[in-house]
C-alpha cells in the first residue's frame, strides 16, 4: 500500500525522490518522509503529516544535498498517520534509515525482546522495530548491512519491501523484498540504481528493470553489478527486463483528474487491449494464452475466478460469459474470504487471478494456494512483471497502461475486453458456440471503441444530471444480468471518491428489503439497457416510480419507455448483451466523478484509499 522510491548514482537524489514520491503517491498519503546521506556522510532525515508536497515545504529551507537516498509515501496499517510514525524509519544510534510497504505480523514480540536488549521507541509503527532489529543484529554479531538485514529478515513474519541506508556504508543501498513489490532500475554502466515499488517513478531514467523475487536481498553500489542473495546466503543471478510505458500516461495531459482522463481514455485502451488478439478482417481472436495451454483449459471442468474490489466485478461478468458460451460452471470468489476457507481445488480446475497492479495481497495468496493444489493459474493483470503476472502458468495482459487515479476505471473495462476475448476463444475451440454467434460478437468488439467514444461525448450531460445529486447521503444502484455488475461497481465508485452510501443490487432482488428505502430522496440508478432481461427491469422501475423514487438510467438510444418513467436518461448506442457493460458503466464512473468534483473532494486520491492493496 505504500510506496518506496530510492536512489544511487551521481544526480542530485532529492529531485529524483521527490518526483518518485509525487509518481507513487496514489499508493498511500497519509505521510511522507526522504532520508540522504550527504557527501560528508551526514544523514538527514525529514518527515511531515499528509501529502508529498507537505514534506517539500518542510524540506524546502533544508539541506537536502547528497547522491544517495530513500524515500516513503505511507498509507497507515500500525499506527495513527503522524510525523513520528512517518517513514524513514531511524535506528536508536542513528546510523540506519529504513522505509517499507508490508507489515510485520509478528513485530509485538520482537518489540518485547529489544525493549529488555534496552531498546527504546519513538513511534507505534511496525517498521520501526524492524531497523532496530538491523541495527542490533549488527552490533551483537558485528554484520556488515547485507548480513545485518538477511539476519533479521530470517527471524520476521510478514509481507515486506525495504531499503535501507547505513552511515557506516555510505556507498550502498540494501533492498529486500517477500510478498510486497520492489523493481530496481539500472542506470548505463551500472552508474547509477533506482528504486521503487512499481517501474513509475523510474521509467522516465531507465528501462532496464530488475524485479526481486520473494527472499531476495540486493546490494546497490555505484559502478558495480547488482548483488543479490536470498536468506539462505546463496546469490542470485539478477534477471534483467526491458519496460515498456509511454510517459505521456503519467501525466494529466489537460485534464483535471487522472480519474477523468483515464476515463476519456477507454476508447484508445481498449482497442490497445484488443491489437493483435481481435483480427476483425479474419473474423477470429487469437490468444496466445489459449493456443499454448488448449489442452488442459479444453479439460477444465470448473474456473474459479478470484479478485477484489473492481476486479472482482469483471469477475462477475467474466463468469456470465464462460458459461453461456463455454457451458462450463465458473465460481467468482473473494480472494481475502477463498484462501482462508480451505477451498476444494482439483488439478483440472482453472483459477483466474483478476488484479489491476498485480500486487494485490490476497489476491496473489489464493493465487499460491491454487498453485499447490495443482490447478493451472491464469493471470489477468496490467502490469509487466508483476508478482500475479510471475507466479501464472498463463495469462493475459491487459495493456490499458498506467491507471494513476485510485478508483479504477480504465482497468475495470480492460479486465471485461480480456474476459470477453478469452471467452470467446474459448469457446471457439470447445466447439460450443454457434460459428454466427461468434463472428457476430468478433464483429461487434471491433466496433466497441467506436461507441464508446460515443457515450463519453455526452460528458456534458452526465455533469449536468450529477449536480443534482450531490445532495445525497445514500444511492442504489440497480442492474440485471450482464448489467448487474456494472450497478455493483458503480455504487462502488460513488463509494469511493464521493462518500455517498451507495449499494448495488440485482433489480429483482430490489422487492427483498431494499425498496424500503425508496423514498422522493433516494436516487436510484437503473441500468437498463436492452437485453433480454429489459422488460422485468421496466417493471422493478415502475415499482421505484410508484413510491417516488428519483430514477435516472441508463439506457440504449431511443428508449422512450424508461425515459417516461425516469428524471434523466443517459443513452448509450446498441449492442450485444455480453459487451454492453462497456458501454454501460461508462456514464456510472462520470457520475461518480462529477460527484465528487461538485462536492469539492479529491478525486485522484480519496480518503482512507490506496491504489495497490499489497497487505491483508
Amino acid at each position: 500500500m505504500c510506496g518506496i522510491v530510492g536512489y544511487i548514482g551521481y544526480r542530485d537524489a532529492y529531485p529524483v525522490l521527490i518526483k518518485g514520491l509525487h509518481r507513487l503517491e496514489y499508493r498511500g498519503y497519509d505521510s511522507a518522509g526522504v532520508a540522504l546521506l550527504t557527501d560528508d556522510d551526514k544523514m538527514n532525515v525529514y518527515k511531515e503529516k499528509g501529502k508529498v508536497s507537505n514534506l517539500e515545504a518542510l524540506a524546502a529551507t533544508k539541506d537536502t544535498s547528497g547522491h544517495i537516498g530513500i524515500a516513503h509515501t505511507r498509507w497507515a496499517t500500525h499506527g495513527e498517520p503522524s510525523m513520528v510514525n512517518a517513514h524513514p524509519h531511524v535506528s536508536q544510534n542513528g546510523k540506519l534509515a529504513l522505509v517499507h510497504n508490508g507489515i510485520i505480523e509478528n513485530y509485538a514480540s520482537l518489540k518485547t525482546f529489544l525493549e529488555e536488549k534496552g531498546y527504546t521507541f519513538k513511534g507505534s509503527t511496525d517498521t520501526e522495530v524492524l531497523v532496530q532489529l538491523i541495527e542490533f543484529i549488527q552490533d551483537e554479531y558485528h554484520k556488515n548491512l547485507r548480513e545485518a538485514v538477511s539476519a533479521a529478515l530470517r527471524r520476521v513474519t510478514g509481507a515486506y519491501a525495504i531499503a535501507v541506508l547505513d552511515t557506516d556504508s555510505p556507498d550502498r543501498i540494501v533492498v529486500a523484498r517477500k510478498s510486497s513489490p520492489l523493481v530496481v532500475g539500472i542506470g548505463e554502466d551500472h552508474k547509477e540504481f533506482f528504486l521503487a515499488s512499481d517501474a513509475l517513478p523510474i521509467v522516465e531514467y531507465t528501462n532496464q528493470m530488475v524485479y526481486l523475487n520473494d527472499g531476495e536481498v540486493a546490494t546497490l553500489k555505484v559502478g558495480e553489478k547488482m548483488e543479490i542473495y536470498n536468506l539462505d546466503n546463496e546469490e542470485i543471478d539478477p534477471k534483467v527486463k526491458e519496460v515498456d510505458i509511454n510517459l505521456d500516461s503519467l501525466e494529466k495531459g489537460g485534464y483535471n483528474h487522472f480519474m477523468l482522463k483515464e476515463i476519456h481514455d477507454q476508447p484508445r485502451c481498449i482497442a490497445d487491449c484488443m491489437r493483435g488478439r481481435l483480427l476483425a478482417g479474419e473474423k477470429k481472436i487469437v490468444l496466445s494464452a489459449v493456443e499454448q495451454h488448449k489442452d488442459r483449459l479444453l479439460r477444465a471442468k470448473r474456473f474459479i475466478i478470484v479478485a477484489c474490489g473492481t476486479s472482482w466485478h469483471a469477475g462477475l461478468i467474466g463468469r456470465q460469459m464462460i458459461e453461456q458460451w463455454c457451458e462450463i460452471p465458473v465460481e467468482v470468489e473473494y480472494a481475502s474470504e477463498f484462501r482462508y476457507r480451505k477451498p476444494v481445488i482439483q488439478s483440472d480446475d482453472v483459477v483466474i487471478a483478476i488484479s489491476q497492479s498485480g500486487e494485490t495481497a490476497d489476491t496473489l495468496a489464493a493465487f499460491e494456494l491454487a498453485h499447490k493444489k495443482g490447478a493451472l493459474c491464469f493471470g489477468i493483470v496490467n502490469v509487466v512483471g508483476s508478482s500475479i503476472a510471475r507466479a501464472s502458468d498463463t495469462g493475459i495482459y491487459t495493456h490499458v497502461g498506467p491507471e494513476i487515479g485510485v478508483a479504477s476505471t480504465k482497468a475495470f473495462t480492460g479486465q471485461v475486453t480480456v474476459l470477453t476475448l478469452f471467452a470467446l476463444a474459448l469457446a471457439r475451440e470447445l466447439g460450443s458456440i454457434p460459428h454466427t454467434e461468434y463472428e457476430k460478437y468478433v464483429a461487434e468488439l471491433s466496433r466497441i471503441p467506436a461507441k464508446m467514444e460515443k457515450v463519453l461525448e455526452q460528458a456534458g450531460k452526465i455533469k449536468d444530471i450529477s449536480r443534482t445529486f450531490t445532495y445525497a447521503t445514500n444511492a442504489l444502484y440497480m442492474g440485471r444480468g450482464f448489467n448487474y455488475p456494472v450497478a455493483l461497481e458503480g455504487a462502488l465508485k460513488l463509494k469511493e471518491i464521493s462518500y455517498i452510501h451507495a449499494e448495488g443490487y440485482p433489480a429483482a432482488e430490489m422487492k427483498h428489503g431494499p425498496i424500503a428505502l425508496v423514498d422522493e430522496n433516494m436516487p436510484v440508478i437503473f441500468v437498463a439497457t436492452h437485453h433480454q432481461l429489459y422488460k422485468k427491469i421496466l417493471s422493478n422501475i415502475q415499482e421505484v416510480k410508484a413510491r417516488n423514487g428519483r430514477i435516472v438510467a441508463v439506457v440504449t438510444e431511443g428508449d422512450e419507455a424508461v425515459r417516461a418513467l425516469s428524471e434523466a436518461t443517459i443513452e448509450v448506442p446498441a449492442t450485444l448483451p455480453a459487451v454492453a457493460p462497456l458501454l454501460s458503466v461508462l456514464p456510472l464512473q462520470l457520475m461518480a466523478y462529477y460527484v465528487a468534483v461538485f462536492k469539492g473532494l479529491n478525486v485522484d486520491q480519496p480518503r482512507n484509499l490506496a491504489k495497490s492493496v499489497t497487505v491483508e
